[in-house]
């Protein structure tokens, strides 16, 4: 080859590859023309739209003029890790990321006593790792820089809550069985390591939930769960509804979760406690309904967390949700309740957890009752204690439900079930210690596990639901909730 047909193909080779570079660019705009479109501004100059978008929309601006640092400041892979440390699953939104880096990962929880306890954040020399724990799956995300934790660890539950609502459930059975329609959905919901598509509607127009035909279909057709079409909510103001909606039976429902988080000293009193809750929300109607839900009580609400759909300045000034629904399943707010004097705890806790001097062994005593419960029934009752390492075992009669000890991880659990006032469960007995062991310095605390049904601990109640926009009745309900989130007992 000549000196000049050499010149001709380098030439060549740096045009094809600044070709590249240009489709990409292009491609870039394209996806921000859609999300411009989507603010109501139509197809007007991409610059000059930018210049009017600049007031609300900065961070579309930043990403515009700075391209080529987009995927620097983005997420740039996801691991699935299950509950025993193995990784199972692994996506990269750039180029890959050896799995060594997750090795900083299974150092912290190691440490961690529970796998809920496992730092969010890690920092690495080259990365940092932001995990979430869902559904005993550990979501680990690598990020190049520094990025707001808060917004990686919300993208992390929406992947969570999408693999639920297209599957049923998040586990790690369900994701390798449906792993080709995973790749998918993450392909889509992250575009060049920035969320694009979150909305379940959204996704589920662009790619298809499976069914047992369409899999036996795409074997044969070698076909596959994406669609041929833009969704219609894409290019909408309103992108969480898909449009032409139709029921035959039209409903709305509501569930009120609330979690208490809570310490009790060794006597009973609350050391500290707080609520957190969800409105779940099931909601089937036809057409585009317009939905106002009040409550009696919203002022307790001191901290609160909305779905898109909801018109914030309508809740500043009235105190109430007003909103366009989404199809199907969503989260339609989170809420905060710090008062301490708002906490209402449900159960009280006699305790008696007691190790000699002499002797390699101990007593425990533990009583439980009602306390504020809302005239409701307490139920799937449970105590969980972490005992020191020097206990082999436990000699202990329970009045109601039974109890086992785990020898290798040192755990007792005491399964009571529904609790009953009139006959108060107890469990009491001995504990024996490795012979020649010192006297473990710290007594154990007992983590509880509850649920009520039909009552909100915090008080807040649903006054009425409103539907405008729409003519026919659909049929409405709320259900209520109150389980234990971290529930502590000193000894």
């Amino acid at each position: 080859m000549s000196k000049r047909e050499t010149e001709r193909a380098e030439a060549k080779i740096l045009l094809a590859e600044e070709q590249i570079k240009l489709t990409k660019l292009q491609q870039t705009k394209a996806k921000l023309q859609i999300h411009l479109l989507k603010a109501g501004l139509g197809n007007a100059d991409l610059q000059a739209s930018l210049q009017q978008l600049r007031q609300f929309l900065p961070y579309w601006h930043h990403i515009l003029c700075n391209i080529p640092e987009l995927a620097a400041e983005m997420i740039h892979s996801l691991f699935l890790i299950n509950h025993s440390g193995d990784l199972f699953l692994e996506k990269h939104w750039k180029s890959v990321i050896s799995r060594s880096v997750c090795d900083y990962f299974f150092e912290a929880k190691e440490k961690a006593v529970d796998p809920e306890n496992v730092p969010p954040v890690l920092q690495t020399p080259h990365h940092y790792l932001i995990t979430i724990y869902r559904d005993k799956l550990f979501f680990l995300s690598v990020i190049q820089t520094e990025v707001p934790p808060l917004f990686v660890i919300e993208f992390l539950h929406r992947v969570a809550d999408t693999i639920q609502d297209y599957f049923g459930e998040c586990s790690e059975s369900v994701i390798k069985d449906n792993v080709v329609t995973v790749y998918e959905l993450l392909e889509e919901m992250l575009d060049n390591g920035f969320p694009l598509a979150t909305e379940s509607n959204v996704l589920k127009e662009m790619i298809r939930p499976p069914t047992i035909l369409r899999s036996v279909v795409n074997t044969l057709t070698g076909g596959s769960n994406v669609g041929d079409t833009l969704p219609t909510g894409q290019l909408s103001n309103i992108p969480w509804r898909r449009a032409g909606v139709k029921y035959t039976n039209n409903e709305a429902y509501f569930d009120v979760i609330e979690e208490i988080d809570a310490i009790l000293d060794k006597s009973g009193s609350t050391v500290f406690a707080e609520i957190q809750g969800v409105i779940e929300a099931c909601v089937r109607l036809t057409g585009m309904p317009d939905l106002t839900l009040s409550f009696m009580n919203p002022r307790l609400l001191d901290d609160v967390s909305f779905h898109p759909c909801v018109r914030f300045k309508r809740w500043e000034s009235e105190r109430v949700l007003s909103f366009i629904p989404p199809d199907g399943n969503f989260t339609l707010m989170n809420y905060h309740v710090s008062s301490q004097n708002l906490v209402a705890i449900p159960v009280y806790v006699k305790q008696s957890i007691t190790f000699f001097e002499m002797g390699p062994c101990g007593r425990l005593d533990i009583t439980i009752g009602p306390k504020q419960t809302m005239g409701k029934t307490v139920e799937a009752l449970m105590v969980t204690i972490h005992m020191p390492k020097a206990v082999l075992s436990a000699n202990l009669t329970p009045t109601q439900g039974n109890y086992t000890y785990d020898l290798a991880t040192k755990v007792l659990v005491w399964d009571i079930g529904k609790l009953n006032p009139q006959k108060l469960p107890n469990l009491r007995g001995s504990l024996s210690l490795q012979a020649g062991a010192p006297k473990p310095e710290d007594n154990p605390s007992l983590n509880i596990d509850l649920k009520i049904q039909q009552v909100a601990i915090s008080g807040l109640k649903v006054s009425r639901l409103d539907m405008y926009g729409e003519k026919y009745k659909p049929f409405k309900g709320v259900k209520y909730l109150t389980k234990a989130g971290k529930f502590q007992v000193r000894t």
